[in-house]
């Protein structure tokens, strides 16, 4: 049996008590003499084990059960999948169990009252989610810049020809760049030094003055300003930017049409005051002007910081997208913040001439607006990694992987990806004993 945390939910079938020999289990039975058991080693490495009863020569129960067994974090899980150029992004929800949820909604409707609109759809910011907005855009700037600095003292690879990054003094040794020219390369990559676009993917998106406004057309793309995707959010979420407008209303919108809608007065509201405190917003370093951390100590207090602005700039914006919809196309990387996409022409994904350049909108997930650009894990940064011995490695986000190599804690939903429990061959022969 192996002692790591299960993938699932274990359990038995119920044995009968008769005449043949059932199966007994022997390893679950504890020794007073063993200084450790299997069962002590499912307590230690699971979270929580629910349910234990083993049938006794005492007890004259015709049934027993034998072992439950639950975890909250399983011990490996399966990297990312990768999508070709040639796929379609999937839907978050299938097609089908939203119209099923679609037909439920409707049928639970009846002689019911209308639940209350959003105030995104009204045209209205939620309040409560203002201060949010403004500790993800300083979470996000925290991140850029202590990017930067970690940078200065240690080492990342980018491949010249693909997206790929290493985290790590070399690179790795895996065929497996899918860039101009990669059959003759035979898919070895190119390594050079990576930049923090290389560890967080830019994504730009069109900033909208007003959320209920007309769709962006196809001769608008050049005249509408673009900013990063996440930036976009917090604004629509309430973040002011002076260089940005945006048009914020204070009375919910009025409704005439499907379609139509006119703007309630606000005449008779009081002014708003201008010299009303406002939360402080940090700006990005300027390369030139970035000092690196001197000591160890400082690496890693850095590295701590940096993945902590990670973690609280992904939360933030999960939290925000519950509440204002975000876009995504399912052929290309293009996101728009807002309830429906834009109608510029400018999909080259694959097949675009059949779409005439149209996108392919759908409801977007966390890893669209911020996409975790995954890097092998170097589980010893003084030993290079061997191609023979790629299935026994790891993988994270690139801003994790900088961040533990820097000195800090493993975050505990990355461990499974990670592979931290899997025993890492010294040579070939014996990965090729292991089962």
């Amino acid at each position: 049996m192996d002692a790591g945390c299960l993938h699932s939910h274990l359990s038995t079938a119920p044995f009968s008590h008769g005449k043949k020999t059932c199966l007994q289990f022997d390893y679950l039975k504890y020794s007073t003499q063993q200084g450790l058991s299997s069962l002590d080693s499912l307590k230690r490495t699971c979270n929580r084990l629910s349910q234990l009863k083993l049938r006794t020569p005492l007890e004259k129960s015709n049934h027993f059960q034998a072992l439950i067994v639950k975890c909250d974090h399983p011990q490996n899980s399966d990297f990312p999948r990768y999508y070709s150029k040639k796929e379609k992004k999937p839907f978050p929800i299938p097609i089908v169990e939203l119209r099923r949820n679609a037909r439920k909604r409707l049928k639970n409707r009846e002689n019911q009252p209308r639940a209350p609109v959003p105030p995104p759809k009204l045209g209205l910011v939620v309040k409560r989610l203002i201060p949010l907005a403004y500790k993800v855009l300083n979470a996000r700037t925290t991140l850029v810049n202590n990017l930067k600095k970690l940078l200065k003292v240690m080492p990342v690879n980018a491949c010249k020809w693909c997206n790929e990054i290493h985290v790590g003094p070399i690179g790795h040794p895996f065929k497996s760049c899918r860039g101009p020219r990669a059959s003759i390369r035979k898919g070895t990559h190119e390594w050079g030094k990576a930049v923090v676009e290389d560890i967080l993917v830019p994504l730009d998106a069109y900033h909208l003055y007003d959320r209920l406004g007309n769709r962006i057309t196809h001769d608008e793309r050049f005249s509408i300003p673009r900013v990063p995707a996440v930036v976009e959010l917090c604004i629509q979420a309430g973040v002011d930017l002076p260089e940005y407008p945006t048009k914020r209303r204070r009375k919910p919108i009025i409704r005439i049409g499907k379609k139509e809608f006119v703007d309630a007065d606000e005449s008779e509201l009081p002014d708003l005051d201008p010299e009303a405190p406002t939360p402080e917003i940090l700006s990005e370093i300027p390369d030139l002007e970035i000092v690196p951390p001197s000591s160890k100590e400082d690496i890693a207090l850095l590295a701590e910081e940096t993945l902590q602005a990670w973690e609280q700039m992904r939360d933030g914006a999960r939290r925000l997208m519950k509440m204002y919809p975000v876009r995504v196309c399912g052929y290309c990387p293009e996101v728009h913040i807002g309830p429906s996409g834009h109608k510029a022409q400018n999909c080259g994904a694959h097949k675009h001439q059949q779409r005439n350049g149209q996108h392919g909108w759908q409801a977007a997930v966390l890893n669209d607006l911020i996409p975790p650009r995954y890097v092998w894990h170097v589980p010893d940064v003084d030993q290079p990694m061997e191609r023979e011995l790629r299935n026994f490695y790891g993988q994270t986000p690139a801003v994790v992987e900088l961040c533990v190599q820097a000195g800090a804690a493993v975050p505990e939903h990355y461990k499974p990806t990670m592979r931290l429990d899997v025993g890492i061959p010294r040579n070939v022969g014996e990965a090729e004993m292991a089962v």
